[in-house]
């Protein structure tokens, strides 16, 4: 059953950290966000090289792990067909698989690595805490959004056995519409020429099955770790605002958010909520390191939260 909740609204304002020294940004788990230069300007310092010493997001690095990448996401942009997506949400939403809390469900992330992510190869969980961690720094007021961060890639549970054991083309990576052109923002675009959708017509013009200003709400939106992530935060009555489902839903969602793709498609809450998407963005990438939370530290506040917003048990 799902449980309307009207969500307040918020207004965006770029929050700007003064940063002078590297003590300055040892956060509450023991994770430093790196000052590199000595008069560094004010806010979040993003880091200029991932876990490999290639720049973030470098599809093109020669490197194993590119060439796996890459392989994933041709698997990727073959098999995400329309049908497939609509097949996909209509089972998940049912929601009859486990029943558990948020935090069991960040503990199982252990198992999880991102085989789409060129960036890092750290258990997930590590990942959500570094993005929250650095979230909650710089934006102490916004508890919605540090909670935002820590659960936005629960859904990579997908990947394991009890939640279907999807492969990964159908769990992670940078996410994009269906029913509409591929546009050539996403990465590796040529594998889409083996995709059954690009033999569609109605598929193949800028709007599609779909009319300008409609709203993304209403655009199916390829499957996996962020869909499903957002349908159980919907079903189980989550109190989120709609920036923080919006986050947890689009985040994967590159050619809109970095290469401003789609935006036709966008209604005005959309609009508002992607500035609250830019924001999140830049800590969900750039947070990503090799220094490692201490777990048992941070987890208190992150469990006061998760009692504030969400029911004690969810179905997922």
């Amino acid at each position: 059953m799902t449980i309307l909740i009207e969500q307040p609204r918020f207004e965006v304002e770029e929050k700007k950290v003064g940063i002078t020294e590297l003590n300055e940004l040892v956060l509450d788990g023991g994770f430093v966000v790196p000052n590199e230069t000595a008069a560094a300007e004010e806010g979040f310092v993003a880091l200029e090289m991932n876990a490999f010493g290639h720049s973030f997001r470098d599809y093109e690095a020669e490197s194993e792990r590119q060439k796996g990448v890459e392989e994933f996401y041709k698997q990727n942009h073959i098999h995400q067909t329309y049908d497939y997506v609509k097949k996909m949400r209509e089972t998940y939403k049912k929601m009859d698989r486990v029943e558990m809390s948020i935090w069991e469900c960040c503990e199982l992330l252990n198992d999880v690595v991102d085989d789409s992510d060129p960036d890092l190869d750290e258990p997930q969980i590590q990942h959500l805490l570094q993005t929250a961690e650095a979230i909650r720094k710089d934006y102490p007021d916004e508890d919605w959004l540090h909670l935002t961060a820590l659960i936005h890639d629960l859904g990579k549970v997908l990947l394991l056995p009890s939640f279907g054991g999807l492969p990964q083309w159908a769990v992670v990576g940078d996410t994009h519409p269906l029913g509409c052109a591929f546009d050539s923002s996403i990465v590796h675009h040529k594998y889409f020429k083996e995709n059954p959708d690009s033999e569609n017509p109605a598929y193949n013009t800028k709007n599609g099955i779909y009319t300008e200003g409609c709203g993304l709400d209403n655009v199916m939106i390829s499957w996996g770790h962020d869909d499903y992530m957002y349908l159980v935060a919907k079903e189980n009555g989550s109190t989120l605002p709609s920036a923080g489902l919006f986050i947890i839903r689009y985040h994967s969602f590159y050619p809109l958010h970095k290469a401003g793709a789609y935006k036709h498609l966008m209604n005005e809450e959309d609009a508002q909520n992607l500035k609250w998407l830019h924001i999140f963005n830049k800590y969900d990438l750039y947070s990503k390191s090799k220094e490692l939370i201490d777990v048992e530290k941070v987890k208190p506040y992150y469990v006061s939260l998760i009692n504030k917003y969400f029911p004690e048990k969810l179905r997922w």
